[in-house]
């Protein structure tokens, strides 16, 4: 049976985890934005890489992906746009906009 995205990034970012995000591309006018979302991959008690589960999260929230990139596309500005979209991804994974954390690499 194949897992749904919701239930890949649900394993992924468990309540209280953090997700890890970077910007990787902003507009000319500033108004948009590429941010790709990483978590550690941890081997042994070490992070070893970091997975990027950006198709996953632009699938999930109706987002655009940028395959150029790696990344979501992000419209907006005026605000921190890695917690927009870690907030919105968990409020749609569990009903509560704070139960994955977002940190800036």
């Amino acid at each position: 049976m194949e897992r749904t995205d919701i239930e890949v990034l649900q394993k992924a970012f468990p309540k209280g985890s953090t997700a890890f995000t970077n910007v990787v591309h902003v507009s000319r006018s500033g108004m948009y934005r590429h941010i790709s979302v990483h978590k550690p991959h941890i081997e042994k008690g070490e992070a070893v890489s970091m997975q990027n589960y950006s198709a996953y999260i632009a699938r999930v929230l109706g987002r655009s992906f940028k395959a150029k990139n790696y990344a979501v596309g992000v419209g907006g500005c005026g605000m921190d746009m890695g917690f927009e979209l870690i907030y919105n991804l968990s409020a749609k994974l569990y009903g509560d906009g704070y139960a994955i954390k977002q940190e800036w690499i």
